[in-house]
C-alpha cells in the first residue's frame, strides 16, 4: 500500500470531523430555537438524537417535521407538536458534540413543557467514533448501549413519559474506520434487543424503513446522501412516514 492511502484517509477523517463540528453549532442553535416554540399546554413529541434526527440543510424537511405534519393532518392528533432535539455528532454514552444523550436527556426531553412521548434515535456515533475520530477509544459493546437505553427507559417511566426506541440505521460504506464488520454485529444485536425486549413502550423501525433490501447492512441508494451514513431528503421523508401515528394517543392526563 502506498503512503498516499493513509494520508487520504487521515484527510477524509479530518474533513468529516470538521463538518460534524460545524453541523453541531447549527444543530444546537436550531434545537434551542425549537425548544422555545409552542404553548406549554400543547402535547409534545420530542425527537431525541443526533444528525440523523437534526438533519442537514440539504436533506429537508427532517423526519421530525415530516412526522409533525402527519400528526397535524390527522384529526385525532392535530394538537400534537414535535420538537427536534437532534444534535449532530451527539452520542448516547459519551460527551463530545455537547453532553452525551444520557447527560442531556432530562433537560432536553423530560423537562420540555408538554412532553408526552420521546422517540430516541441515538447510538450510531457511539459505534462509529471508536476507532475513527477517536482511535484510542475501545469499541462500544451492545451491552453498554442497552444499559444506556435502559437508563432512559427508567427515567422516562418515572416522569410519566412514554419512550419509543428507534432502531439504528445501516451504515456500511461509511469510511475512515467509522464502519467495520464488528460494529455491524453490535448494531444488529442492539436492534434485535429493541425489537424483542418489551422493556420500552414501543419501537420505531427506522432500520427496516431505510435499508437496502438487496443489502440490508447498507442504506437504500435513493435514501443515501452519498456518505452511506446520512439520509437524503427522500430518506428523511421515509423515516418520518415510518412512524406509526397510533403511538401518540391523547388519552389520560398530561404529565
Amino acid at each position: 500500500m502506498s503512503s498516499a492511502t493513509p494520508r487520504r484517509a487521515d484527510t477524509l477523517r479530518l474533513m468529516v470531523a470538521a463538518g460534524l463540528l460545524a453541523l453541531t453549532g447549527v444543530g444546537i442553535a436550531r434545537y434551542v430555537e425549537a425548544m422555545g416554540a409552542g404553548p406549554s399546554h400543547t402535547p409534545v413529541v420530542v425527537a431525541f438524537g443526533d444528525s440523523l434526527t437534526e438533519s442537514s440543510a440539504e436533506a429537508r424537511p427532517p423526519w421530525p417535521e415530516v412526522l409533525g405534519r402527519r400528526l397535524t393532518a390527522a384529526p385525532r392528533t392535530a394538537t400534537v407538536s414535535v420538537v427536534n432535539a437532534g444534535i449532530s455528532g451527539n452520542r448516547l454514552l459519551r460527551d463530545g458534540a455537547g453532553p452525551s444523550g444520557l447527560a442531556r436527556f432530562d433537560r432536553d426531553a423530560l423537562k420540555r413543557p408538554g412532553v408526552r412521548w420521546v422517540v430516541v434515535l441515538e447510538g450510531i456515533n457511539d459505534l462509529g467514533f471508536s476507532g475513527s475520530f477517536e482511535p484510542g477509544e475501545p469499541p462500544v459493546t451492545a451491552t453498554e448501549l442497552v444499559a444506556g437505553y435502559r437508563q432512559l427507559i427508567t427515567r422516562a417511566r418515572a416522569a410519566g413519559v412514554k419512550l419509543y426506541l428507534g432502531t439504528l440505521l445501516p451504515f456500511e460504506g461509511a469510511t475512515g474506520g467509522y464502519f467495520t464488520p464488528g460494529k455491524e454485529e453490535v448494531r444488529a444485536a442492539v436492534n434485535a434487543w429493541m425489537r424483542s425486549s418489551g422493556e420500552h413502550d414501543g419501537v420505531v423501525d427506522f432500520d427496516a424503513a431505510t435499508r437496502d433490501p438487496a443489502r440490508p447492512t447498507r442504506l437504500r441508494p435513493v435514501y443515501d446522501s452519498g456518505d452511506h451514513l446520512h439520509l437524503s431528503g427522500a430518506g428523511q421523508r421515509a423515516m418520518g412516514e415510518a412512524v406509526d401515528l397510533g403511538l401518540f394517543q391523547l388519552t389520560g392526563a398530561q404529565p
